[in-house]
Order: structure tokens, then sequence, then C-alpha cells
């Protein structure tokens, strides 16, 4: 570990990257010396962020995925596995919602974009990453779930019921992981100052900014290996 790259030599994978709050996470792990590969299904928002990282003089990597289809995260983890040999964090960070449709009004369409991508996706990449922590001895897993999972959202519910259960898995994972040395932790933030949520008349200086919610993905990838802060709920100072 020198000038505080406390990841170094290691590899990092964050979900739904190339922008908010996942680019923000990937700039803090390249930061701490992290090989941080970043996925996202728009290719030119990823190549960006890559080169935006790169310009700072930490490695970033840039790769399609699709975390919502089986095969295309299949093929992510192939990739990674080929070209590092390893993968130490995972940040499932990918998301979508709609917040505007009572239920009784919303698309089945619509329903199954948010759950397959919020939940199904983090699933995939799970299955298909955790064998490469096992492998490696340990790993960190860290799930960004939101304040919808743990509070009612009228008009979102299908994003509320995707975070509520993205946490029951969370929970559950730790459980079966933890005795591999691999952590499993969930976020939980309120509004964040991005391009997803309801932000109507709330005060963007007020809310949760991206970097926020890195610094607590910096703060639990950089615990002692004896412990982890298994939920984090991030609420800004002040009701914005």
């Amino acid at each position: 570990m020198q000038d505080g790259k406390h990841l170094s030599g290691q590899v990092a994978i964050v979900t739904g990257g190339g922008r908010g709050i996942g680019a923000a996470i990937a700039g803090t792990l390249a930061e701490l010396g992290a090989i941080t590969v970043i996925c996202g299904r728009t290719r030119n928002t990823l190549e960006k962020t890559a080169e935006r990282i790169r310009k700072t003089g930490h490695r970033c990597e840039a790769m399609e995925c699709d975390v919502a289809e089986l095969s295309s995260v299949q093929k992510l983890a192939a990739q990674v596995e080929q070209a590092f040999g390893r993968t130490d964090i995972l940040v499932n960070n990918a998301g979508v919602g709609g917040f505007a449709t009572p239920l009784h009004e919303l698309q089945p369409e619509e329903w199954e974009r948010t759950l397959n991508t919020n939940l199904r996706g983090v699933y995939y990449m799970i299955r298909s990453f955790a064998p490469l922590m096992i492998r490696g001895g340990k790993g960190d897993i860290i799930n960004i779930s939101s304040g919808a999972g743990k509070n009612p959202l009228p008009n979102g519910a299908a994003y509320a019921a995707s975070k509520w259960g993205l946490n029951g898995l969370s929970y559950s994972i730790a459980e079966e992981l933890r005795n591999y040395h691999i952590r499993v932790a969930v976020i939980c933030p309120g509004s964040v100052h991005t391009e997803l949520g309801p932000h109507t008349g709330k005060d963007p200086g007020k809310m949760l900014q991206p970097e926020d919610v890195a610094h607590v993905v910096k703060m639990m990838v950089t615990q002692a290996p004896q412990s982890f802060a298994s939920e984090v709920v991030l609420r800004p100072t002040q009701k914005p």
C-alpha cells in the first residue's frame, strides 16, 4: 500500500458506471489504486467516463453489458477473467425506475424492465462473479439500493419492490458468502442529485451527491478484514 493506494492490484467492477453514482464510485475506486471496469449499455457514455478517469492517471476500462441479460453478463465475466484473472470488488449500481404511475396503471413491460435490471441483474452479476472471488479467497460485493427499499414510494411501487427485494437478497447472500471471506453490503441512499428519481421541487444543493455514495463505498472496501458494515442508510443532512 503506497500513497493511499489501498486497493493496489485489485480489480473492481461497477455496473451502470458511465454516469451518476456509478461514475463517482468508479472514480473513487480508481483513485484508491484499483483497476476499475465500468460497464453499461451505452458504449459512448462509458468511454467518456473511462477516459476522464484515465486522464487523472488511474486505470479504468469500459466494457458493454446489459445486466438484465444473462448472456451479456456471462460475456462480461469471461472478458474480465481473461484480461485480469480475478475480481475483488463488485458494485451492483445499475438501476432504472419510474416514479409517476400508480401500480394499477403500470404497463407490464415497465414492471419487467425495472425488476429485471434492479433485481434480476444483481443475481446475474453475483452468479457470474462470486466464483472468481471465492477462488481468490476474498472480496467485497456492494449493492446500491435506495431509501425506497425501506419506505413506501407512491407511484413508484415497482422501483420500491425491486429495492426491498435487493435488500433481502443482500442480507441473505451475506450469510452465504461470509465463510469465503466475501463481504456483502447494501447502501440505501435517500434522494441523490442524478438523472434518476423524482426530484421535482427539491433543492439540489441539499440533496445527496453521487460523491457521497462513493465515499461510503470507499469506507466499506477499506475496512479491516475482520469486520464489515453490512448496511448503510445514507440521508441528506437537511431535507431537500
